[in-house]
């Protein structure tokens, strides 16, 4: 149970984190804020790694996690619980963010950081292929900075994998704001509610499906004679 719980508080930090200084900062409004929430996003999972890394892995993404199952570095089990506490970490993130606004006198909380695809009759398209090959790459270094085949240097796999994230948002935030995780992407959407809402089987579906084919190219460059038991 304690590394459940540890990824749901890992979620919670990302989110929160995250998609808070999305808010404040009025990402996309320059490239300031880009780079400021791309930041936040990265140095949030840096030091959940290191936090919780020893615990659960920091997975905090369920695109991650389905990555790992399909490595076979985790059980059927585990993989789910960890999906489930990440989604609660995500959402209870996003009701204390919901409950700042609306504390602070905010009459309609219509940004919580949450993401969608972009306008015009191919923006679901566009937003779709961008989620998968973003988060593809984002996945496949997260196995590849975590995997026994690369010795000493899985020591800063928290460090590649977040300073990997940021680069992952400066290209894709102006996009679909980045998601490249269905629990970061569910919990604001759940109180934003529109098209965030209404587009969230976007992001759901993109992610998975680049994590699955992340852990597919990670199986075919792996060196055989290293590959994980």
């Amino acid at each position: 149970m304690k590394k459940y719980l540890a990824e749901l508080v890992g979620t919670f930090v990302l989110t929160f984190l995250g998609c808070m200084t999305a808010v404040m900062l009025k990402c996309g409004a320059d490239t300031a804020s880009v780079v400021g929430t791309a930041c936040a996003f990265g140095l949030a999972v840096v030091a959940m790694a290191y936090t919780i890394g020893g615990i659960s892995g920091c997975h905090i993404n369920p695109a991650i996690t389905l990555g790992c199952w399909l490595s076979k570095r985790m059980s059927s089990k585990d993989a789910i619980m960890y999906m489930v506490f990440q989604v609660i970490g995500a959402i209870l993130a996003a009701a204390v963010m919901f409950l700042i606004f609306k504390l602070g006198g905010a009459d309609k909380v219509d940004a919580l950081g949450q993401n969608v695809c972009p306008d015009g009759k191919n923006g679901i398209g566009v937003g779709f292929v961008a989620e998968v090959i973003l988060t593809m790459l984002f996945v496949l270094v997260a196995l590849g900075a975590t995997s026994k085949t690369n010795g000493a240097t899985n020591n800063f796999a928290g460090l590649a994998i977040g300073l990997s994230l940021i680069l992952i948002h400066l290209v894709g935030i102006n996009i679909t704001g980045t998601s490249v995780n269905p629990a970061r992407s569910i919990g604001p959407a759940l109180f934003v509610c529109g098209d965030a809402l209404k587009q969230i089987w976007v992001f759901i579906l993109a992610p998975f499906a680049g994590g699955a084919l992340a852990a597919l190219i990670w199986k075919i460059i792996e060196p055989c004679d290293k590959c994980e038991k």
